[in-house]
């Protein structure tokens, strides 16, 4: 009985289930480490995202004879200078429009709703709105709703404060070694893996290297550019808070699929309030950027390198963001390109290992075994 496979296999999950259910016990253990995962969470995801935005350039200085920690130092002078010209020519206006969105947000819902009552008036829209007196009504109930939303989520601004200060305070320092030292943390998990297959390790490390670059740098690429076109765009037809509207446009991009619907819906409200042909105009002009972004610079950017079907990116952040918001969206879509690599490739070691096991050879007969097959043939 010992020696059946289904036995063993059986024997395994229980004790794989008995782990589970001691482990759940003494959860309680575990409740440090939790808290300070969650902590680093944030600073080591955002640095592993300046790593390979970043490593490029350090990689770059190596051939000219810099070694990495000076390349790191010199990295961070020029974002200073970056810092520093953002400060000086962006960030006055960008501050000024902020200031005027919180001063007019009381009349934003105002500015709808009369908005929506001259639609009524008007007769080539009011046969839309005939037999739904109290559309407008309802419509003016959930902006009311998501401003009051807005409004209580700002009563959380010191948590959100403290949580910036401790990312700012940590992601310097861990970029920074992660940066002088990221060369050395691949031989690091290579020695974890049995030497049998360290070859295939070895090769399944770089694919994760390769694909996660590949993704972050031309991910930041198409939205920079994109965000550039919207303000482009959001100048020539006259919107107010452009380079608000367009800077915030930016982060919400990096969610696969449901951002660039997010990004759209403070532009298209911003735009109705002036008036309703303004708010048709935002439309198309995001229509037009995000058909050039697809279009045409996506195939030369992105190429092949992101080999996942639309269905399964929306899946996946929708489970991303019920685990864990936010972060759990955005880190949804790398987490699953390591874990397909990983699977790929103990799938292929499988695989490899079945049909180069050798098929055992008949062996000869011995004397008693001829003497049978005589007998057998008398």
């Amino acid at each position: 009985m010992l020696q059946s496979k289904y036995f063993r296999t059986c024997l395994a999950i229980i004790a794989f289930l008995t782990i589970l259910y001691l482990g759940s016990k003494v959860i309680f253990l575990f409740t440090p480490l939790v808290s300070i995962i969650q902590l680093l969470l944030v600073p080591m995801m955002l640095s592993g995202f300046m790593y390979y935005l970043l490593r490029p350039i350090v990689n770059y200085l190596g051939t000219k004879n810099v070694k990495p920690g000076l390349s790191v130092l010199l990295i961070y002078l020029l974002f200073t200078g970056l810092f520093v010209l953002f400060w000086v020519l962006v960030w006055p206006t960008l501050r000024e429009q902020i200031q005027n969105f919180i001063d007019n947000t009381p009349y934003l819902v105002e500015g709808i709703q009369n908005q929506f009552n001259k639609l009524q008036n008007d007769p080539s829209f009011s046969r839309f709105f005939k037999g739904d007196t109290d559309v407008t009504t309802r419509l003016t109930e959930y902006l009311n709703s998501a401003i009051n939303w807005v409004t209580n989520s700002m009563s959380n601004l010191i948590t959100v404060i403290s949580s910036i200060v401790v990312v700012i305070a940590t992601l310097p320092i861990i970029l920074y070694y992660m940066l002088k030292d990221g060369h050395k943390l691949s031989p690091i998990l290579q020695g974890l893996i049995p030497k049998k297959y360290r070859k295939e390790g070895q090769e399944m490390f770089k694919d994760i290297d390769s694909a996660l670059s590949g993704f972050i740098v031309t991910r930041v690429l198409l939205n920079v550019v994109l965000g550039i076109l919207l303000y482009i765009g959001f100048l020539l037809i006259g919107l107010p808070y452009s380079l608000l509207l367009a800077v915030i446009s930016i982060p919400l991009n990096f969610i696969p699929y449901v951002g660039s619907l997010l990004a759209a819906v403070p532009v298209v409200i911003v735009g109705f309030i002036e008036s309703p042909s303004l708010a048709i105009w935002s439309a198309v002009v995001i229509l037009i950027a995000q058909q050039i972004q697809d279009n045409v610079l996506s195939p030369v950017i992105y190429g092949k390198s992101l080999d996942v079907h639309p269905l399964t990116t929306v899946l996946l952040v929708l489970v991303g963001g019920d685990f864990y918001g936010l972060i759990g969206v955005l880190i949804a879509l790398p987490v699953y390109m390591i874990i397909k690599i990983i699977f790929l490739r103990i799938y292929e070691i499988i695989v490899a290992e079945r049909v180069d096991q050798p098929v055992p050879e008949p062996s000869a007969p011995t004397g008693i075994e001829i003497e049978i097959l005589k007998d057998d043939k008398v």
